[in-house]
């Protein structure tokens, strides 16, 4: 029995089972191991294969070492899929041509699975002259739009939701315009976006100086530091985005500094990346390292720790060799560099597990002592792999003189100085939000515990739902191991009490002996003053991190440190019968390529003093759309009838595709016909005013419903990592 909860077993079967259409495949978890374990090991010389098979099988088969989801997916399946989870695409050129040719390049990658992460520093800022046609350039952000469409199309013909991350440098012209661009509900909901504040900016507003915003060479016109720092942390205080990324102490503190500039990240922010760069990655669990749990004295089995850093870094570097590449650029960048991101998770539960509360002082040093052993046998192995098969092309002597290298144990040093490197970057920490619930739903990478249990409802196959309680794995080893003694509140603090600090302390800690970045998310409560909000973002930059996320519960991204529930969830019925007069709104769409306009007529119905939708009703002289817009209202009015949480209506609406073309409107490209009846669901939906809501069930800070799953239409989505994960289904936007 490997799976501790019914929800692992379900995302093992949704996710990561391999089977062919035959019906063979896995048959348990143990199986996927297995099949993973192979694939990897067929890199090694025939004499020592089953050996390094046994090994990997063993890592991966008790969770003690997670793959990232691509490789547990795709590694040892004839699927073309991609085994790197994320990508950071070429430099844009500033020409229509070459901004096309990438989005194509961007479409194929995600394609088969990776996420992308672009700069768009590089294009021409809005209202800029393009010489030769006398026109007006765009602007980055209308060229964004095209991204957000693409990404949107690729989802809803496939089955993975894409991801992307969008930087814009802080001195771009188009600076302002970017950072406001998300409080527009509507805008970028594929993307995250993050600024690349350089640390020129900073020293500009720690002296409260004047900031020429520049494209080319040429300054455009000039604004205060302070005022744009403002603005800034103004858009992430009321919107949660854009996050930060200070790029220059990225490239400062690169392995691989002699060979490349950064200027993206991937979408969750844990490997910033040069053009065409790939993170592949895998995390060791560590809270199924720890001996004695909750026991005086329980501590990390370090040993075991580090024969697992070893064992995965060799199992990455060889999933490097074995991995299709969506492009031939992107097979050249990793195998110049063989960069990989062997991470964490599990480390709020296994600081439980030591007596150590996350956030404290006990909790900074055993995380800096962890993550030390980690780095100390990574660059071991990485070194004594060069020896045995080589060091990566790009190898350069002059590495050992960077910060990661340069902090390395005098033996690490020698060793790497003698054989090289075999991988240019070995470390950064990723979100594991999927396999984290994998793996028992443990605390999810280097995030602290969300929330120790809560209950989901799941649909059973006749409609009707059932409950089912979902806990954290450390609090299911507190009542295994103690019974019915109460969990001490001063040590099982969750991402709902932690301060921001707490967050950032232990994020700076980690941050120092990691090679790449960190995904995380400093969650802050709703009722922080923007003042000390703003704070967070300066002691980041001082304390040493690479870039910052917060959340803050807001109006358009709605609540993370809340699990609230509508009087009716989606998998509840809710029938009523018609009344003999309704009130609605009819609205007019004009479609570019209909020469008669379509009316969309939704009617409400007033229920214990709300609005709610109850039916739909489209109506049109051209009689090529009568059979399926009769069908799509029948097939929405039983919807709106039956629930009283109908958003993923306007959700699945928006992302179908016409294959013939959609159509700009109002500013921005619209799939399909189809998509835009979706935007006037959703219109109709957000004029109707917010919905009451009761409290759900755990720990319960408001009483903000939580924003919907894509997946399932559950409100129970959550922000983590800097990623969007759902309690009910298990979909994550990263993993």
């Amino acid at each position: 029995m490997f799976f501790d909860v019914a929800l692992a077993e379900e995302i093992w079967t949704a996710k990561y089972r391999f089977q062919t259409s035959a019906g063979e495949g896995d048959d348990s978890f143990a199986a996927t191991a297995a099949r993973v374990a192979r694939a990897v090991a067929a890199r090694e010389s025939p004499e020592c294969r089953s050996s390094w098979e046994t090994r990997f099988r063993d890592a991966i088969q008790d969770f003690r070492f997670i793959p990232a989801g691509r490789v547990l997916a795709g590694a040892g399946t004839d699927r073309a899929v991609t085994l790197f989870n994320c990508f950071v695409m070429g430099t844009i050129p500033d020409s229509l041509d070459g901004i096309f040719e990438h989005l194509k390049q961007a479409a194929l990658t995600m394609q088969q699975g990776g996420g992308v992460g672009m700069d768009f520093s590089t294009v021409r800022p809005r209202g800029a002259l393009v010489k030769g046609v006398a026109a007006d350039a765009s602007g980055p952000l209308t060229f964004m739009d095209c991204w957000d469409s693409m990404c949107r199309t690729v989802h809803s013909a496939g089955q993975r939701r894409g991801a992307m991350m969008g930087c814009l440098r802080i001195d771009h012209p188009d600076i302002e315009a970017f950072i406001d661009a998300k409080r527009d509900p509507a805008r970028f909901r594929n993307f995250n976006v993050s600024v690349l504040v350089t640390d020129a900016f900073m020293a500009a507003l720690g002296s409260d100086s004047d900031w020429p915003l520049t494209f080319g060479g040429e300054t455009i016109r000039t604004v205060r530091a302070r005022e744009l720092w403002e603005k800034l942390t103004r858009a992430t205080y009321d919107v949660a985005e854009p996050g930060v990324i200070f790029v220059d102490r990225v490239n400062a503190q690169n392995n691989l500094a002699h060979c490349e500039t950064i200027s993206a990240s991937n979408p969750c922010g844990e490997q910033m990346l040069p053009p065409y760069g790939a993170c592949l990655l895998g995390s060791i669990n560590l809270a199924r390292l720890v001996e004695r749990p909750f026991e005086e004295g329980a501590q990390l089995d370090e040993k075991q720790l580090g024969e697992l850093t070893r064992t995965a870094v060799r199992m990455l570097d060889n999933v490097i060799d074995i991995s299709r590449y969506p492009l031939p650029e992107q097979e050249e960048e990793a195998k110049a560099k063989r960069r990989i991101g062997l991470g964490i998770t599990g480390l709020a539960d296994a600081l439980l597990f030591c007596g150590a509360a996350y956030g404290g002082s006990d909790a900074v040093a055993l995380t800096r002592s962890w993550l030390g052993t980690i780095k100390r046998e990574a660059y071991r192995a990485s070194a004594e792999l060069a020896a045995e098969k080589g060091p990566f092309p790009l190898y350069d002597k002059s590495m050992l003189d960077r910060p990661n290298l340069a902090s390395l144990d005098e033996e690490t040093r020698a060793l790497v100085a003698k054989h090289g490197l075999r991988n240019g970057c070995l470390t950064s920490i990723a979100p594991t939000g999927t396999t984290s619930l994998l793996a028992g739903n443990v605390s999810s990478g280097i995030e602290p515990v969300f929330a120790f249990s809560y209950t989901r409802k799941i649909r059973r196959p006749d409609g009707t739902t059932r409950e089912e309680k979902v806990e954290d794995f450390a609090i299911r080893e507190w009542r295994r191991l103690k019974g019915d003694a109460p969990p001490p509140p001063e040590l099982f603090v969750s991402a709902q009490t932690l301060s921001p600090s707490d967050h950032l302390t232990m994020q700076a800690a980690a941050q120092a002996l990691i090679d790449s970045s960190i995904s995380k998310t400093v969650n802050c409560p709703e009722e922080i003053s923007f003042e000390d909000f703003a704070d967070i973002y300066v002691e980041g930059y001082h304390l040493g991190c690479k870039g910052l996320t917060t959340y803050r519960p807001n109006a358009v991204t709605g609540s993370v440190l809340s699990v609230a529930e509508t009087k009716a969830s989606s998998n509840e019925e809710v029938l009523e019968p018609r009344a003999e007069q309704l009130h609605g709104t009819t609205y007019k769409l004009k479609w570019p390529e209909s020469p008669h306009a379509v009316y969309i007529t939704i009617n409400d119905l007033d229920q214990d003093g709300e609005r709610r939708p109850f039916e739909m009703f489209i109506n049109s002289k051209n009689m090529e759309h009568y059979a399926w817009t009769l069908g799509l209202t029948r097939m929405v009015s039983a919807v709106f009838r039956r629930s009283s949480d109908v958003a993923f209506v306007a959700e699945e609406l928006k992302a179908v595709f016409d294959p013939r073309g959609g159509a700009w409107m109002q500013g921005r490209y619209v799939p399909s016909l189809l998509a835009a009846i979706g935007d006037i669901v959703e219109r109709h939906l957000g004029g109707l005013g917010p919905q009451l809501v009761e409290a759900g069930g755990f720990e319960a800070a408001s009483a903000k419903p939580m924003p919907q799953c894509p997946q399932c239409g559950a409100s129970a989505l959550v922000k983590v990592e800097g990623c969007n994960n759902c309690l009910e289904c298990g979909y994550s936007k990263c993993g």
